[in-house]
């Protein structure tokens, strides 16, 4: 595997693998606008794509990572985000969020790499899509909200 990682012009992110993480195509056009977009590319082939974007006092929100299915669980979806988690706190950056359901891989995928739980949006998937959405059958309710502390302060539980 020779990965190559690079931010790309969000006019060239590709879509169709941003829609595997969040299916709204009207969401993620929505935040894409005030997005930087990384892409990982195996062997010249583009195999995984993120948004990141910037949120008040330092912060910044990685909206959406995903990898296609046919190289899942080969490790790119890792190396692509250490490669942004790296990447922001070189910037300067005060720390990382993302979003992601309750239960499942992604929730364990964060948290490897050191996200906490900081937060919990009720009802968010229920509230924001218009169509039930299922994880191994199981539907999505609430959203967890997960921060990377880049200051060295740690992440202040605000449960709800």
């Amino acid at each position: 595997m020779s990965l190559l990682i690079r931010e790309v012009p969000v006019e060239d992110t590709p879509l169709d693998l941003l829609l595997l993480a969040d299916p709204s195509e009207e969401k993620v056009r929505s935040y894409l606008a005030r997005s930087r977009c990384f892409v990982a590319a195996d062997d010249g082939i583009v195999a995984g794509a993120c948004a990141v974007q910037p949120l008040e006092a330092g912060g910044h929100e990685l909206m959406c990572i995903a990898v296609h299915p046919d190289r899942q669980k080969s490790g790119i979806g890792t190396a692509l985000l250490k490669w942004v988690i790296d990447f922001y706190r070189k910037s300067g950056a005060g720390r990382l969020e993302v979003g992601t359901g309750t239960f499942g891989y992604q929730l364990a995928f964060y948290q490897r790499q050191g996200f906490r739980v900081t937060a919990i949006d009720r009802n968010f998937f229920i509230q924001n899509y218009p169509e039930p959405i299922f994880e191994d059958g199981i539907q999505l309710f609430d959203m967890l909200r997960l921060s990377l502390d880049f200051t060295g302060e740690g992440t202040k539980l605000a449960l709800k």
